[in-house]
Formats: C-alpha cells, structure tokens, sequence
C-alpha cells in the first residue's frame, strides 16, 4: 500500500483529520517516565494507544529524539506502530534538504531505518534534493511550501514573476515533481487565505497543516481554506496541546491527551461538510 492509499484509508477510518505529532521533551513528562531510560517510548506508545482511533496519522519530529539521544527509542515507536497500527501512516519530519548521495542517505534513514511512510523535505536546493525520496515510489516526500512560522515569509512570501514563492513552489511539486503521485506540502493553518490559494493551484494533493492548537491557527478558517470537495485532503497537525494537555482533577496524561484529541478531531470534522 502506497502512502497516499493508507492516507486515505485511514481519513475514512478513523473519520479523521487530525494528525499527532510526537514531539517528547522528557522535561514535561509526568515524574515517573522522566525517571525512565526509556521514557520517551514509553510515552510516545502511551500517547499513541490513547489516541490511535482520532488520527489520520502520527508525525515524530526527529530533533527531538536526536537532541535527547533516542534514536533509538524513536525506531522503537515507530515499529510498534507499524505492528500494533499498521494502517496509521508515519510522517517523519525530518525537514531534510541536500543533495546527491547525501539525500540517498537521509531517504535510507526515513524510510528504511525508521520505517516512516512519509519525510517532510526541504525544497530549497531544487529538484535533484528531492529526486532521491521519489525514488521509493511508494513512499511520501512532503514538500515545505507554506510555513506556519512568522519568518517563512522571509523567503516564501518574495515576489518571482508576479507570484510568491511559495505559490511557484506549490504548482513546481504539483506539475513536475509528483511523479508517482505520492507528493505533497506543508501549508500553516496561521496563513488560511494562503492555505486556500495553494489548494487551488494543486487540486487534491494532500497538505500537511501545522498550526493548530498551540500556535493559535483557527481551525474554522483551516478546514475551510484547505479541505478538497470530499472533505479530506489535509493532516492537520496537533502536538503539543494534545501531548502537553492539561488534566483535570485526577486525570492521568493519557485520558487528557485522548480528551483534547477528541475535541480537537471533533471540532476538525465540525467544519468538513
């Protein structure tokens, strides 16, 4: 099964756009995980258990298990979601951007060492930085197009030919580079107009949408700015807010993780129709 394929399958199954970022920061674990050698795995799994029914897929961010030295616990997470979740795409975001027989390495990380079905990569250095990600056919390579951060405007929002950047991104991934039809973009939840402009320029390719939850986007404004005329086409990103929730009254971190993303997946769906 390809990448866009189990995608789809699990927006259908789960009723479901909302995607779980694993971004473990053991400082914020409850006490007894941060006393564990292996608590990021442990947590991750715990997170994932609780909510593997509300997403469309999971998006480890690496740094965070490379600044803690737990690449290993990283692989960990991500064959037990194969095992346990099979139908649930990984999204490594990775962000990778070089070329040549260094972009064949970061390809062999992703998706051999790690097993992800998808890598976010960086689109800067052009097409011959992506080409090797193309080369697995069935995987996913998700082009930085739109970011949600303030300074992605910096760059992506400079006029070339009468167009942002980013817009000659978007239609350069949708015409050319999406090959065997596998690709797809991030688009920020805090731009939804432009969020908008990039759906129409790529038709019904999937768009990874970070934003949400912490960093203030308005899911309202995101669905309807971003959703394709069946009411999928997006992963919209949710980290922190769900990883880092805060529990009521004798609530442990699962039970407050699953209760914000449920209303988070909830409220995503609100607006799908």
């Amino acid at each position: 099964m390809t990448f866009i394929e189990k995608l789809s399958a699990a927006w259908s199954a789960n009723n479901s756009l909302l995607c779980v970022g694993l971004d473990p920061d053991s400082g914020k674990f409850p006490p007894h995980l941060q006393k564990q050698t292996d608590g990021i795995a442990q947590f991750c799994k715990a997170i994932i258990d609780a909510t593997a029914d509300l997403a469309c897929a999971y998006k480890p961010q690496i740094a965070y298990f490379a600044a803690q030295r737990a690449e290993e616990q990283l692989e960990e997470i991500c064959a037990y979601l194969r095992e346990k979740y099979p139908h649930i795409p990984i999204v490594l975001d990775a962000k990778r951007g070089d070329i040549g027989a260094t972009a064949e390495q970061y390809a062999r990380e992703a998706f051999e060492r790690y097993g992800a079905d998808a890598v976010t990569v960086n689109p800067y250095m052009g097409y011959d930085s992506v080409a090797p990600y193309l080369e697995w056919t069935d995987r996913g390579a998700i082009v930085l197009c739109r970011t949600s951060n303030a300074g992605g405007s910096d760059l992506q929002f400079l006029n070339v030919d009468g167009r942002p950047l980013y817009q000659h991104v978007a239609q350069l991934v949708a015409d050319k580079w999406n090959r065997n039809g596998q690709c797809a973009l991030v688009v920020g939840a805090t731009f939804p107009s432009e969020l908008a402009q990039v759906r129409a320029l790529v038709g019904d390719m999937p768009l990874l949408v970070p934003g949400i939850g912490a960093q203030g986007g308005d899911i309202e404004a995101t669905v309807k700015a971003g959703k394709t005329a069946n009411g999928s086409g997006m992963m919209i990103n949710s980290s922190r807010a769900i990883l880092y929730a805060k529990g009521e009254v004798g609530e442990d971190f699962t039970k407050a993780a699953r209760r914000v993303a449920l209303e988070t997946r909830d409220a995503i769906n609100r607006y799908r129709i």
